[in-house]
């Protein structure tokens, strides 16, 4: 019989595995992203001391607003531009990029091409 672990059980280990050399720190927090079904969901994340210092998702009324649907490439590109207005609004221009064990592409990388162009390095 064959024993296939689910696609959640992959990437959670995939993560689990980027997270040993992905660390934001203070100068430079890390941007932490999550995917589910219905909607995305992005943090900047200072991991020294353990503080969410910026966040955005899909939910939030100034992004939904713009959007006709929450789980797709277009919302995932408006919350890269959400993501990186708040960033600049709190003084954070650089930043590490973690894709939470997905793919870069589709979704993850619409998100990540658009906060690069709003202004976040990374």
């Amino acid at each position: 019989m064959v024993n296939k672990k689910s696609r959640a059980v992959i990437r959670a280990q995939k993560h689990r595995r980027l997270r040993h050399t992905l660390a934001g720190t203070a100068q430079r927090p890390r941007l932490a992203v999550f995917r589910s079904n219905n909607h995305m969901y992005a943090q900047i994340i200072d991991d020294t001391e353990g503080k969410t210092l910026v966040s955005a998702s899909t939910l939030d009324k100034e992004v939904k607003a713009d959007l006709e649907k929450t789980n797709n490439v277009a919302a995932a590109a408006k919350l890269g531009e959400v993501i990186a207005k708040r960033a600049a609004d709190a003084n954070i221009k650089e930043v590490v990029f973690d894709r939470g064990g997905f793919i870069y592409a589709g979704k993850i990388k619409a998100l990540a091409d658009a906060a690069r162009e709003a202004g976040l390095e990374f």
